[in-house]
């Protein structure tokens, strides 16, 4: 008989840092960036993520940047090793499963997640897309919290309306703690976001929902913030975030506008 194959993922880095965006904002945070994604959203920030590099990036010690490199994929003892060195008592609130698209890897996530929280005890949060239901089905067991994009077509290139309801749903259903974020821009149609609001409130509408203004970093001087697809793309006006914000709380009960934070306190 042949002995089954260790799990193993493909990864971008683990490092330890400050959660930048959403209902984690300002907690600590050790990072698991996972490669590969299925989306090409216009504003991506971490489009060096959408395929497997060669080599993956580990944090030695937390928070310091004195990363090591490895060839990936990465088998599943070394990534629990490499989780274990870096959770030093009481430093971390949670982990953080980022990418890319983490879902892509669905199979290592459902061997991984059980024995991270043996070992770590740690609440684990995933931050997705928001368009893969079928996948998220196979680990909300092993979920905390999830923060999930619902990707407005205006701003991201994408149109998954249909996908993000359903995902929605299943975390609602599980009784995960789960928070919506919508990238905007000034290209943002309000049809889309009244569109949104319906969408969270259909499911429940205390679920809270975070605008997360494009980041205004990379670009000056009126320059517009450079992005994977070459496509100008500036922050909404001061005037339409507020407006924004009111046409959204008509359905809804907590719309928050937030920044990445991390951009603005150096913590990339």
């Amino acid at each position: 008989m042949f002995a089954k194959p260790q799990p193993s993922a493909r990864l971008i880095e683990i490092f330890s840092a400050i959660q930048g965006e959403g209902l984690n904002v300002g907690t600590r945070q050790l990072f698991i960036r996972f490669a590969l994604c299925d989306l090409r959203c216009h504003f991506c920030d971490s489009a060096h993520t959408w395929q497997v590099p060669t080599l993956c990036h580990i944090e030695q010690t937390p928070g310091r940047r004195d990363f090591e490199t490895h060839r990936n994929p990465v088998l599943l003892p070394l990534v629990l090793a490499w989780v274990d060195r870096q959770n030093q008592p009481g430093l971390h609130d949670s982990i953080s499963l980022t990418g890319g698209e983490p879902l892509l890897q669905t199979p290592f996530l459902v061997e991984l997640l059980p024995q991270l929280h043996q070992l770590t005890r740690l609440p684990v949060y995933l931050e997705t897309g928001g368009h893969r239901p079928e996948q998220l089905g196979t680990i909300l067991p092993y979920l905390n919290s999830v923060g999930m994009d619902i990707k407005l077509p205006s701003v991201s290139g994408e149109n998954h309306w249909q996908a993000h309801t359903e995902f929605l749903q299943h975390c609602h259903d599980s009784q995960v703690e789960v928070f919506v974020k919508l990238i905007i821009s000034t290209t943002t149609k309000p049809d889309e976001l009244e569109r949104a609001a319906e969408l969270v409130a259909a499911c429940s509408p205390g679920i809270p929902v975070f605008l997360q203004p494009v980041t205004p970093f990379g670009y000056a001087q009126g320059k517009p913030l450079e992005t994977p697809h070459h496509l100008p793309l500036l922050p909404p006006t001061p005037d339409q975030v507020l407006d924004w914000q009111a046409l959204m709380k008509r359905h809804l009960q907590s719309v928050r506008v937030v920044p990445q934070t991390h951009k603005i306190i150096g913590q990339l």
